[in-house]
């Protein structure tokens, strides 16, 4: 996470704090981000200057015992399934000092810095593990895609794949027509539009059915 997407989870934690009508005040939000934003900066710094790069490789939540890493699975997908940030529903317990219930143990024995170790693709390689497949997308979650997507690539040569980041804009299913049913090019499935960094938009057809392996979460 850069200083500005802790700032931005940070802000929305307050909003969700406002909301619940457990307001914060001004100087305590003033605290907690200077605390968090100095927190990262210099973690981020240690590793840079120790020319650490396992961030990528090690998942964190191979550190985790299989009850802890399956409680927190469950956890994520319930957050996901009500639309909400499960790192940001974490943060409103700890700054208010409710217990988190199954997962409290991730205060109690890892907290922030563990926590902040977490990205998509961590939770992606044991998602993808499950029959339900592939952890799912929402606008607003940053991913990488590969142009094998418009044009012909090879493993080596001139013409080998590259990533590029983007952002998800948009979702949308498209279903499955009653004689076509049985068709299998015409299932239903999920079409993804995305935003490159350039501000151009592209339209991913099937992003899980048949461009699953054309697109993966960002690996820093």
């Amino acid at each position: 996470m850069t200083p500005a997407e802790i700032e931005a989870a940070m802000l929305a934690a307050f909003n969700q704090c406002d909301a619940a009508f457990c307001p914060l005040s001004e100087r305590q939000k003033q605290i907690l981000l200077e605390v968090v934003t100095q927190e990262f900066s210099v973690n981020q710094m240690g590793a840079q200057a120790t020319g650490d790069r396992s961030g990528a490789t090690i998942n964190p939540l191979d550190e985790l015992a299989a009850e802890e890493r399956q409680a927190l699975l469950q956890f994520v997908k319930e957050q996901e399934r009500q639309n909400r940030s499960w790192k940001i529903t974490l943060l409103n317990d700890w700054l208010h000092n409710r217990d988190s219930g199954a997962i409290q143990f991730i205060r109690d024995r890892y907290g922030f810095q563990w926590l902040n170790r977490i990205k998509q693709i961590h939770l992606a390689e044991y998602f993808e593990q499950e029959t339900d497949g592939t952890l799912k997308l929402k606008v607003g979650d940053r991913i990488e895609v590969s142009n094998g997507l418009w044009e012909w690539v090879q493993e080596t040569g001139p013409y080998s794949q590259e990533w590029f980041p983007c952002t998800v804009i948009g979702l949308y299913e498209t279903p499955q027509g009653e004689r076509e049913a049985a068709t299998e090019a015409t299932r239903s499935h999920t079409n993804c539009i995305i935003r490159f960094e350039s501000g151009i938009e592209y339209e991913i057809q099937g992003i899980y059915e048949w461009n699953r392996y054309k697109w993966r979460w960002p690996t820093g």
